[in-house]
C-alpha cells in the first residue's frame, strides 16, 4: 500500500466526500489512517439509572413523555422526556432540537449517551446522543460493543469515518512499517504501525485504545529526537577552530571580578571553555533564570577566544538589551586590551565601525539584527553567541554562521543563552542536537522578591500605600500594561492611561510611559533616563521584560496579570530584585479567584519550578513555540510523559549510532520536517 496515495482511492470515497475530507485536511491515506477517533463509547458497561450518578454515562432505556415548548426569554426550544429502565426514571433535556419530540418509538430500546448533571436544582441528562439499541448491538458485534467516535469536521459526521474505515479494513494488513527494529520492537503489543492504527479504530477496550496510542506517541517522539540526534551527529562533522584553554588568562578575569562566581556559572565555564578546545564545533544551549549571571559565563568565554586571536559576536533580540550587553562586556574585558562595539539599527558612523569589524580591530561585536546583513562582514569570526535563543529562527541563525563558513571553510562555535528555563523532558525531545549548561543558583547578594496577588478593588487600601513606601526609600517602580492605548472593545489598562492616572496620584514624582511603537531613539532616552534615576515610576508594555537592568528598581505591578503566560510574568518579575533591596511584586486582576498560574508564581520564584508547571497548565505546543520556530504539532505524544520520552531516546539514540536512514525513507521524510526545526539545518 502507498500511504501517500490519494483519499480517492479509497472504497467508498467519492468525489463529494473527498471533497469534503479535503476541508478537513485528509487529502491522502495517511491522512485517514492517522485521524484517529477522539473516543469511545462502551456499550457493554451501560448504568443502570438506579445506580446513576453524576458525570458521563451510557445509559439503555425507553423514552416517553416528550413535550416541546420555546421560551420566550432566550428563544430557546426545548425538548423534554423521561427515559426508563427496569430500576428507575430520569428527566432527559435537548436545546434547540425540536425533532427529538417524534423521533423515538416508545416501546423501543435506545442507548443514550451524554452528561448526567445538576441543572437549576434538578438532576437530568443534557443534550444526549440517542441511537436505537438494535442498531448499536448489531454495529457492536465486530469490537464487543466497544465504539470509536470521530472528531467531526466541516459535513463529515463521525458514522462517515466508521463506514470509509470498515470498508478498509481489509487492506490494514499491508501498511507498511514505518520505524526501524530498534524501536517498534520493544512493544509487545501492538508491535507493529499497521497493528496501532488496526487497533486504534478497531479497537475492542480501553487498553487496547490506549496500547494503540502509545505505539502511535512512541513513533511521533522517536521521529523528533532522531532528528535532533542526527542534527547532532551532522553538526560533529563540521571542522571549527580550536580554541586553547588559557588557565592563566582565566585565572585574571576571574579575581578580577567585584563578586565570586557561583558553582554553577564555574562548572558552566568550564563546560565552554573545554568544546572550544575541540575541533568540532561547540553547539551548546546556556540556560539560567533571571539574574542568574549568564553575561559573566558568556565573557569569561569570549576573552578565551580573543586572546587566542579570533572574533566573537554576540547576537540579541533587542536594542536595548544589546546596549546593555555591549556595557556590560566593555566593563568586564577592556581592562584586558579587547575592543567592544556595538552594532544596531541606530548606530552612529556604521560605514566606520562595519570596517573596523572586518579589519579585525573589533575583537567583539554586539548586535541586533544589524549582525545579520550581507555588509557586516568579520576577520575572523571564531565564536558566536545568541542571547534570547528563542527570538530568532533557523534562517537568521544560519546567517551568522554562515559569515565564517563561507570565508574559511570552518564553522563557528556557537553558544546560545536562554532566561527562559526548558523542562527537562523538552531538553530531551526537542533540544537533543544541544549540549546543556545550567545555571540554577543565584549570585550572592541577590534579594529574594515577595510577590502577592492583588484584586483592582483593594489598589486605594493595599497597593498605593506600598508604592509610595518605596518611592519614599528613593526606589523605582515598573508599572506594566498589556495595551497602549485604550479599547472600547476591551477592559485591558492601557500604558497611556495608567501613566496619566498615576501622575495625577504620585503628584511629586515622576512618571513616564514606554511602549514598542516608540521610535528607537525615545525608547533608549527614556530607559536611560530611568536607569539613571530621573523616572520614578515607569509604565511600560512588556518591551522591557527581557534584559534591562536597573538595580534601583524593586518594586513591580503587573496589570491584568491574567493575560500573561507563567513564563513571560517570570520574565517581567525578573526585572527588580537585582540590587541589594528587597524587592516586591504585585500580580494585579479583576478577578474574584486568581487563576492557578497566578497562585504558582505567587507561591515560587523558582524559574525552573516555573517552567514544569508552565508545560503541566498549557501544554507542550504553546511552550515550544515561545521556546523555538516552528510548531511541533504532536498528535498522540505528551511532553509530560518522561517515561516514553526516555523509551524513545534510548531508541533513537541506538538506531543513530548503528542505523541507516536510507533504508527507511518514509521515516527520513518524516524526521526532516523536524531537523528544520532544531538548532541546525
Amino acid at each position: 500500500m502507498n500511504l501517500t496515495d490519494s483519499i480517492s482511492s479509497v472504497k467508498g470515497v467519492g468525489p463529494k466526500t473527498e471533497e469534503i475530507l479535503n476541508k478537513s485536511g485528509i487529502f491522502t491515506v495517511r491522512d485517514l489512517l492517522y485521524y484517529l477517533p477522539r473516543t469511545y463509547e462502551n456499550f457493554t458497561e451501560t448504568t443502570r439509572l438506579s445506580e446513576i450518578k453524576p458525570g458521563k454515562v451510557v445509559i439503555k432505556g425507553k423514552i416517553s413523555d416528550l413535550k416541546t415548548r420555546r421560551t420566550t426569554r432566550r428563544n430557546l426550544t426545548i425538548t423534554e422526556g423521561v427515559i426508563r429502565d427496569n430500576s428507575d426514571a430520569i428527566r432527559v433535556v435537548w436545546f434547540n432540537q425540536p425533532y427529538r419530540a417524534k423521533q423515538f418509538d416508545p416501546k423501543k430500546d435506545y442507548y443514550f449517551t451524554g452528561t448526567y448533571d445538576l441543572n437549576r436544582g434538578r438532576y437530568q441528562l443534557t443534550s444526549p446522543k440517542a441511537e436505537l439499541a438494535s442498531d448499536v448491538e448489531k454495529q457492536a458485534e465486530r469490537n464487543n460493543g466497544f465504539r470509536p467516535v470521530y472528531p467531526v469536521r466541516s459535513a463529515i459526521k463521525s458514522e462517515t469515518f466508521k463506514k470509509i474505515l470498515e470498508s478498509f479494513r481489509p487492506d490494514f494488513a499491508t501498511i507498511p512499517d514505518l520505524l526501524p527494529e530498534t524501536g517498534s520492537s520493544k512493544f509487545t503489543k501492538p508491535g507493529t504501525r499497521r497493528g496501532a492504527l488496526f487497533m486504534a479504530h478497531f479497537a475492542e477496550n480501553e487498553a487496547e485504545a490506549k496500547a494503540a496510542r502509545d505505539y502511535l506517541a512512541f513513533e511521533e517522539l522517536f521521529e523528533l529526537i532522531l532528528a535532533s540526534q542526527l542534527n547532532k551527529k551532522e553538526n560533529q562533522k563540521l571542522q571549527a577552530n580550536q580554541i586553547p584553554f588559557v588557565t592563566a588568562d582565566i585565572k585574571k578575569i576571574v579575581s578580577s571580578l567585584k563578586f565570586k562566581l557561583t558553582n554553577a556559572q564555574r562548572l558552566a565555564t568550564y563546560e565552554i571553555l573545554k568544546d572550544l578546545e575541540k575541533s568540532s564545533p561547540m553547539n551548546r544551549l546556556l540556560q539560567g533564570d533571571v539574574g542568574s549571571g549568564k553575561t559573566v559565563v558568556a565573557a569569561i568565554s569570549a576573552l578565551s577566544a580573543i586572546r587566542a586571536g579570533f572574533q566573537v559576536a554576540l547576537l540579541a533580540p533587542t536594542a536595548i538589551l544589546a546596549a546593555q550587553h555591549a556595557e556590560s562586556l566593555k566593563e568586564l574585558l577592556e581592562p584586558f586590551g579587547v575592543a567592544v562595539a556595538l552594532l544596531s539599527g541606530s548606530t552612529k558612523q556604521k560605514p566606520a565601525l562595519k570596517d573596523a569589524i572586518k579589519n579585525g580591530k573589533i575583537h567583539l561585536v554586539v548586535g541586533t539584527h544589524a549582525l545579520l546583513t550581507d555588509d557586516t562582514e568579520f576577520k575572523n569570526l571564531a565564536f558566536t553567541i545568541i542571547d534570547e535563543q528563542h527570538r530568532f529562527g533557523v534562517n537568521q541563525r544560519q546567517k551568522l554562521l554562515e559569515k565564517t563558513v563561507k570565508k574559511t571553510g570552518l564553522a563557528p562555535h556557537l553558544l546560545m543563552m536562554t532566561a527562559t528555563p526548558i523542562p527537562r523532558s523538552l531538553q530531551l525531545a526537542v533540544f537533543g542536537d544541544l549540549d546543556v549548561s545550567i545555571l540554577n543558583e543565584l549570585p550572592a547578594g541577590r534579594q529574594p522578591i515577595t510577590t502577592k496577588i492583588i484584586r483592582e478593588v483593594n489598589f486605594q487600601d493595599d497597593l498605593y500605600p506600598t508604592v509610595r513606601s518605596f518611592l519614599v526609600k528613593h526606589q523605582q517602580v515598573y508599572w506594566i500594561c498589556r495595551a497602549i492605548e485604550d479599547n472600547p472593545m476591551e477592559e485591558t489598562t492601557s500604558v497611556k492611561k495608567q501613566a496619566k492616572k498615576l501622575g495625577q496620584i504620585f503628584k511629586n514624582h515622576a512618571v513616564a510611559f514606554l511602549h514598542g511603537r516608540m521610535k528607537p531613539a525615545e525608547k533608549d532616552d527614556i530607559m536611560q533616563k530611568f536607569a539613571s534615576g530621573k523616572i520614578d515610576i515607569l509604565v511600560s508594555t512588556t518591551v522591557v521584560e527581557v534584559g534591562v537592568n536597573v538595580p534601583n528598581a524593586n518594586l513591580m505591578v503587573i496589570m491584568d496579570a491574567d493575560g500573561y503566560g507563567l513564563a513571560q510574568l517570570h520574565q517581567l518579575r525578573g526585572r527588580v530584585g537585582r540590587g541589594s533591596e528587597a524587592a516586591m511584586c504585585f500580580l494585579a486582576t479583576k478577578n474574584e479567584e486568581p487563576s492557578r498560574r497566578l497562585k504558582e508564581l505567587e507561591k515560587s520564584t523558582d524559574g525552573f519550578y516555573l517552567a514544569e508547571a508552565d508545560l503541566k497548565l498549557r501544554g507542550p505546543g504553546e511552550i515550544y513555540g515561545s521556546l523555538q520556530h516552528g510548531a511541533l504539532n504532536l498528535h498522540f505524544a505528551s511532553l509530560l510523559d518522561t517515561k516514553m520520552i526516555a523509551f524513545a531516546s534510548s531508541a533513537a539514540k541506538d538506531f543513530a549510532s548503528s542505523g541507516n536512514l536510507a533504508d527507511y525513507p518514509e521515516l527520513a521524510q518524516c524526521i526532516k520536517r523536524y531537523q528544520q526545526l532544531t538548532t541546525l539545518n
